[in-house]
């Protein structure tokens, strides 16, 4: 680990002022990611902003019946809270099939946002690295490859996005508030993270000069039918090789409406707003989840090792669509899956 300044300002203001005077600096919360980051060399920030003390970890409703949820606010704490037990369940489970209790105690919403992709080349700084060094090549495109991307890749790039809870997030569209010298935005959350294309390095839109400070959910939280089934080579703390978040609105037997979206198969939280249009009128049946996998999955690549999460990705949609509109959605606790 390289020698670095620090800071915590108790502002967040002050925040953005000090991230935007160093363009090394890095803003620091739980840490759970950019420790380890710093302890490989990947990153070497000048100074580490600890934003620890801002304002940012309450959790309230809105003035529309939605949520906003401070960037601040702990894994845990936002997973047992009762408002997201209650309302928004789908993004409770995702939570809770993410990292270790230690960990999840202490990430923070906004970090678990940024976090950066677990792909082994990008952590070993003896190889080349498109993410780590532009124009460097992706190792992994010819190297080991099973937990890599089958959607959206680039010739630059083929890392997956490793978080959990971002895929129910995307699942329930929800908005993410920043703050810059400018003043305070909102993005779609759909519009936060990036595919590759030829600038890998770049994992979302945020400024540098930005901080998140909140994110809003919609009043509808489907929380009646919904599951996060996510698999993964051993059950405990282990990353996605595919999960899916499904949200479904039933009218009877049918599908109302249908929200769905996948990680572990690309840079970024995969939604294809198509398939989910596919499914609204349709009889909740294998035959309508099976058209819409088809739908999320058209332009599914392989590589060497990993044209099996194709298959599986396929596999997954139906069965979290399938325990959605049953009502009996993915258990987080014995992980067997319905």
């Amino acid at each position: 680990m390289i020698n670095f300044q620090y800071a915590r300002p108790n502002e967040v203001a002050d925040a953005v002022r000090q991230i935007a005077a160093d363009p090394r600096a890095r803003f620091i919360a739980g840490g759970t990611n950019l420790l380890d980051l710093m302890k490989s060399d990947v990153e070497q920030p000048s100074r580490l902003i600890d934003i620890s003390r801002l304002p940012l970890k309450s959790v309230e409703e809105t003035p529309d019946g939605g949520l906003r949820i401070g960037a601040l606010v702990p894994n845990t704490d936002l997973a047992y809270h009762p408002l997201v037990e209650s309302r928004y369940p789908l993004l409770a489970s995702a939570i809770m099939a993410g990292a270790s209790q230690q960990l999840r105690n202490m990430a923070s919403t906004g970090g678990n946002l940024m976090q950066r992709t677990r792909c082994y080349y990008f952590y070993d700084i003896a190889t080349p690295c498109n993410k780590r060094e532009p124009g460097s090549g992706c190792s992994a495109i010819e190297g080991l490859n099973r937990m890599h991307a089958i959607l959206g890749t680039s010739e630059s790039c083929i890392a997956v996005y490793p978080s959990d809870m971002s895929i129910a997030l995307a699942a329930l569209e929800a908005t993410v508030r920043v703050m810059g010298p400018g003043g305070e935005r909102t993005m779609a959350f759909a519009d936060f993270h990036r595919l590759p294309g030829d600038t890998p390095e770049r994992d979302n839109n945020l400024e540098p000069n930005e901080i998140i400070t909140a994110i809003e959910l919609p009043p509808q939280g489907f929380a009646k039918n919904h599951s996060y089934l996510k698999i993964r080579d051993r059950l405990s703390y282990a990353f996605a090789l595919v999960s899916v978040a499904a949200a479904l609105e039933m009218d009877g037997e049918a599908v109302k409406e249908a929200r769905l979206a996948l990680g572990g198969v690309a840079h970024k939280p995969w939604r294809v707003e198509a398939a989910e249009a596919a499914l609204a009128g349709q009889p909740a049946n294998e035959a309508s989840f099976a058209k819409a996998a088809d739908i999320v999955l058209s332009g599914a690549k392989g590589f060497e090792h990993n044209a099996f999460k194709i298959d599986l990705a396929r596999r997954a949609i139906i069965r979290t669509l399938t325990q959605a509109a049953n009502g009996t959605p993915q258990s987080q606790s014995s992980k067997k899956i319905r």
